[in-house]
C-alpha cells in the first residue's frame, strides 16, 4: 500500500511495484481499489499495476471537501507525479472511467494510452442522480454478514467484488463511504455532458463495453465518430461489472492493447 496526499486529501494505492509500463486503474462511484485484484494480478507481471482507492472511497479520505471532477482529476494526476510513474496507461470503470478520460483530456502528456470499462462522456440527468440516491437508501445497512451482503448486492462474483469493499465493525457490514459524498460526486455528471473534452483526446483508447452494460449504440457510435485511435470492444455474457465479471478476459484485452 502507498500513499499519495493532495491539498491535505490521502488516497490509499496498491502498488504492484512490477516492471514494464505502469497502469494506473480507478474503480467507479461507491466501489473500492480491491476490485481490480484479478485484474491486477494477471497484469502486474509484465506491468507496474497502481489501483487507486479514489477520494471518498475505501482506505482514501472518507469526506472530502472537494468532489468535483477537477478534484478526481487532479488525484490522479499526483498519483502520476508523487509515484513516479513515467506516461501510464489509464484504465477506469464506470465513474473511475471518467476520472481517467478527464485527465486524458486535460493532460495528454501525462498519459500514454487510456482503457474505459462501461464509461463515456454522455451526461446523466437529475432523475438518474435521484435514482442512485434511492439506491443507496435501500441498503439494508448494517448486512448482518458478509454473505448476506453478498447476496443483496447481486450475489456471484460481482456482490463478492462489492461486498469485499465493506468493512466489518460494531457487529455489522458496512460501506466504506459515505452515501452523500457518493451523490455531491455525481452531480455534476447530472447536468452536463463532456463530448469537448472527449474530441480533445489524442492518446490511443479502448472502450471495453459489456454485452448489457449502460454504454448505448448512439453514444459508442457517436465516440468512435469523434475518437482520434478508438476501438471499442464488446465481451459477451457481461454488464456494467465486466471487469468483475470476466477479470481475465479484460486483462488479456488490457495486456494486448497496451503491446
Amino acid at each position: 500500500m502507498r500513499y499519495v496526499v493532495r491539498d491535505g486529501v490521502r488516497l490509499a494505492c496498491r502498488d504492484s511495484g512490477g516492471p514494464g509500463t505502469p497502469l494506473v486503474l480507478l474503480h467507479g462511484l461507491a466501489g473500492h481499489a480491491g476490485e481490480w485484484d484479478a485484474v491486477a494480478g494477471a497484469l502486474s507481471a509484465r506491468h507496474r499495476v497502481v489501483a487507486v482507492d479514489q477520494r471518498g472511497h475505501g482506505a482514501s479520505e472518507r469526506h472530502p471537501r472537494d468532489v468535483s471532477r477537477a478534484a478526481y482529476v487532479a488525484d490522479v494526476v499526483a498519483v502520476i507525479e508523487q509515484l513516479g510513474l513515467d506516461r501510464p496507461v489509464l484504465v477506469g470503470q464506470s465513474y473511475g472511467g471518467h476520472a481517467a478520460m478527464l485527465t486524458a483530456a486535460a493532460h495528454p502528456a501525462l498519459v500514454s494510452r487510456l482503457v474505459l470499462v462501461e464509461a463515456g462522456p454522455a451526461g446523466s440527468d437529475p432523475e438518474t442522480l435521484a435514482g442512485i440516491a434511492g439506491w443507496f437508501d435501500g441498503w439494508p445497512t448494517p448486512f448482518p454478514t458478509r454473505a448476506a451482503a453478498v447476496e443483496f448486492l447481486g450475489g456471484g462474483p460481482v456482490g463478492e467484488g462489492w461486498a469485499a469493499g465493506l468493512e466489518e465493525r460494531d457487529g455489522g457490514w458496512w460501506p466504506r463511504f459515505d452515501k452523500r459524498v457518493m451523490v455531491e460526486s455525481l452531480t455534476e455528471n447530472a447536468h452536463r455532458s463532456w463530448w469537448e473534452e472527449w474530441a480533445r483526446i489524442s492518446c490511443p483508447t479502448l472502450a471495453v463495453l459489456g454485452q448489457s452494460g449502460i454504454i448505448g449504440a448512439e453514444q459508442i457510435d457517436r465516440m468512435l465518430a469523434a475518437g482520434a485511435e478508438t476501438v471499442a470492444v464488446s465481451v459477451p455474457g457481461t454488464g456494467h461489472d465486466l471487469h468483475l465479471e470476466r477479470p481475465a478476459e479484460l486483462a488479456r484485452l488490457i495486456g494486448a492493447f497496451v503491446r
